[in-house]
């Protein structure tokens, strides 16, 4: 006769697994998370081929002033992004993840911030152009910027957003690519026509991405039925907000050092800056793919980044990916110089530099993710502040070394590791200090 209770394996005297075993047992457990990410970095390698052709084509037609131009343009129209709809997109990702039957509802609600926040983002970019692109670049050509960056590629994204809520991993995957696919084409088109100005490109930029978000609505969001419900929204709207001004700050502190290049360097450093900065760029995509997976397993067991050993696994499986990209992507210049176009090559020996830039600006944006998968998104809001704040004062720290480019990009890596380090002492202290409140 036994009690049922194993002695031996309880004190540990057991045969233990092996590593072998422990690694079936995860990728059993884990199978549909697996799936669902390889279908995501699916698209990612997609979308890696067709955004470099995309950089090559539109950095070796515009002049290298030009570029920098339209890269801080674009930066400015993604950050200004945030504001549509007053950040609603955060209520309609969480109701597609956890409540797919009210999506239809926050649909709605979506459509009338979208109309609601128009006139503010129409301001707001009216007074980007003037402190920054007066005497640089026309009006209308900048608008044609945000508008494509705004009203188009961001409706895109959401709806790929949604599309991975309701966990069709597949489809917004294909989306992404289809969507990059026909701004590759544009950037190819624009090549070939021998325009190469800025405003020409614009129009080109803008075609590719409306027709991006017109496929994405027309065939890839959810078909649902409208239904308007202010109360709802309400009730909703604080997290919105609050949401929108972290993601507005995130993108602050992340694409801000394009505009203060701009205005302490000028256009022609810029461009140089923005060549190797969307370069590191393209390391992301797959780190970028993988905190989408995190981020909806925290919303459903936020317990999962209790462990120190999970914080410190994940910590150094996104610093080691990111980092291999780039170096990776650094040999194969390094023996290739001219095979991004003449123009990129000016940049290329300069990529080695920032080795470690990658691994804290990805590192930076999983601290942002964990924050927002746990629902702590006022302190969210309150670190990027912090963050936004160092970064303007530590870069024109850096900037005004411009004399000398590769000084000032090599201290770059300093510049994000001091980033890193602020970031992470005040995320882990408020998901520590959340934690240990009694429940």
């Amino acid at each position: 006769m036994t009690s049922g209770f194993d002695h031996e394996n309880a004190i540990g005297f057991g045969p233990r697994p092996t590593p072998v075993a422990r690694l079936k047992a995860l990728v059993r457990d884990n199978v549909a998370l697996i799936r669902a990410y390889l279908s995501m970095i699916g698209g990612s390698v997609g979308r890696l081929v067709l955004s470099l052709a995309y950089f090559i084509a539109v950095a070796n037609t515009l002049s290298i002033a030009d570029f920098g131009l339209f890269a801080t343009a674009s930066a400015c129209g993604i950050m200004l992004s945030r504001l549509l709809a007053f950040g609603f997109v955060s209520p309609l990702y969480r109701i597609a993840t956890v409540k797919r039957r009210l999506l239809g509802t926050y649909t709605a609600g979506f459509l009338g911030g979208v109309v609601l926040s128009l006139p503010l983002i129409a301001l707001a970019g009216y007074l980007t152009h003037l402190v920054i692109f007066s005497g640089e670049m026309e009006v209308a050509t900048f608008a044609r910027f945000l508008i494509a960056e705004i009203l188009c590629w961001r409706v895109m994204e959401i709806v790929v957003i949604v599309s991975y809520g309701v966990n069709r991993f597949g489809a917004g995957s294909t989306l992404v690519v289809i969507a990059s696919a026909f701004k590759t084409v544009a950037a190819i088109a624009f090549a070939g026509a021998g325009l190469a100005s800025l405003a020409s490109w614009s129009w080109f930029y803008l075609g590719a991405n409306a027709t991006a978000a017109l496929v994405a609505i027309l065939f890839y969001y959810p078909r649902v039925r409208l239904r308007w419900s202010p109360r709802l929204y309400l009730s909703r709207w604080i997290d919105a907000v609050s949401v929108a001004g972290a993601e507005m700050l995130f993108y602050v502190q992340s694409e801000l050092d394009k505009v203060l290049v701009l205005l302490l360097g000028g256009p022609e450093t810029a461009g140089i800056y923005a060549m190797i900065m969307r370069l590191v760029d393209l390391t992301a995509l797959p780190v970028r793919s993988f905190l989408t997976i995190l981020t909806q397993r925290l919303m459903r067991a936020p317990a999962l980044i209790e462990s120190l050993k999970t914080k410190i696994g994940l910590e150094l499986a996104v610093a080691g990916v990111s980092t291999a990209g780039l170096l990776a992507m650094a040999l194969v210049l390094h023996f290739f110089p001219g095979a991004l176009g003449r123009n990129v090559a000016e940049a290329t020996p300069l990529l080695i530099l920032v080795l470690l830039v990658p691994a804290f600006r990805n590192l930076l944006e999983y601290h942002s993710e964990l924050l927002y998968a746990t629902g702590r998104t006022v302190v969210r809001t309150l670190i990027l502040v912090l963050l936004a704040t160092a970064k303007a004062g530590l870069l024109a720290a850096v900037l005004g070394l411009h004399a000398d480019v590769e000084l000032w990009v090599e201290l770059l890596n300093g510049l994000f590791l001091a980033l890193y380090l602020i970031s992470g002492v005040f995320t882990y202290g408020a998901l520590t200090r959340t934690a240990r409140r009694p429940i």
